[in-house]
């Protein structure tokens, strides 16, 4: 990953990187190999690891600094860019991160702010800027109070985008378009990305948004309707997006639940060997077993 990323740059569709385990538990290398190897070729523009879709609280730390390697030594020289994420709580913890995933060579981070036993809103906001001070690549601040029960304001978050050129915004609250907007009226140069699966993918597009970041088990489909869009066939754009969101709108309704889906998706696919999710994780049905055969063959995957 040689090549320097503006936060500018840091666009299009971005998935989160799953995370491969053997039918043990264990890290399947060989399978995240494959993994990234497919994104690559995926027409993606970049993909993240360590998301909360990549089950980053389930790895130790040993785990986590291995598969930071293999991930930046995969992606090297390829035609994606690889972030990615630092979810440590504790801000001297998370500038250690941030340095080191910067000098192993990855082009971007994403940056989960602190939660746990709710720290306040000056705590937060410090933590976020030691982080962007801490490195020159683009950093991808992310905002999911869904999942942390953390709230920031439209106005907090414009304050790093002044402060921060090299800051880019993951913006997943649940609906994200208002918010975007009165964020993107705050800070008019300020890039935004939008998670949950893509959901709000297009309102996004059109509210000024750059991109989406997904899962990583049906990149191709996120593609062909960035590239729709991107060429202006909007009514080509809407038909696909709207075919896939009585899935995705389901499979959403918990964390979990997407993330074990995704894995089948993935091993069914033939892109990683097993489908195992380190516990406590999530049990599909014959009904889920029966909807993801569908939308195999729907989607021609």
């Amino acid at each position: 990953m040689a090549q320097r990323y503006t936060a500018r740059e840091i666009i299009g569709v971005n998935p989160i990187t799953a995370m491969p385990f053997t039918a043990q538990g264990e890290v399947d290398e060989k399978s995240m190999v494959r993994l990234l190897e497919h994104l690559a070729n995926s027409g993606a523009q970049g993909t993240t690891l360590f998301g909360i879709a990549s089950e980053f609280p389930k790895l130790s730390d040993d785990e986590r600094n291995r598969l930071a390697q293999l991930f930046v030594s995969t992606l090297a020289g390829g035609p994606i860019w690889g972030a990615m994420s630092v979810t440590d709580h504790s801000t001297e913890l998370a500038v250690k991160r941030a340095r080191y995933y910067a000098s192993l060579g990855a082009d971007a981070l994403m940056l989960l702010p602190p939660f746990f036993l709710q720290p306040n809103p000056q705590a937060i906001q410090e933590h976020i800027f030691a982080v962007l001070e801490a490195v020159d690549i683009p950093v991808m601040v992310q905002y999911a109070p869904g999942e942390t029960g953390l709230s920031i304001t439209p106005q907090q978050l414009a304050l790093v985008a002044k402060r921060y050129p090299h800051a880019v915004f993951k913006i997943e609250c649940h609906p994200p378009v208002d918010y975007t907007r009165e964020f993107l009226a705050l800070a008019p140069e300020a890039s935004v990305l939008n998670g949950y699966a893509g959901l709000y993918m297009l309102q996004m597009l059109n509210a000024g948004g750059k991109g989406v970041m997904p899962g990583c088990s049906f990149t191709e489909i996120y593609v062909r309707i960035y590239r729709h869009w991107q060429n202006g066939e909007h009514q080509q754009a809407e038909a696909l997006h709207q075919s896939l969101l009585p899935f995705i709108q389901r499979w959403m309704s918990h964390c979990e639940y997407i993330i074990q889906v995704e894995k089948t998706l993935l091993m069914r696919r033939g892109i990683i060997a097993t489908d195992y999710c380190r516990r406590p994780g999530w049990l599909l049905t014959p009904e889920d077993d029966r909807l993801i055969h569908s939308f195999m063959s729907q989607f021609q995957l």
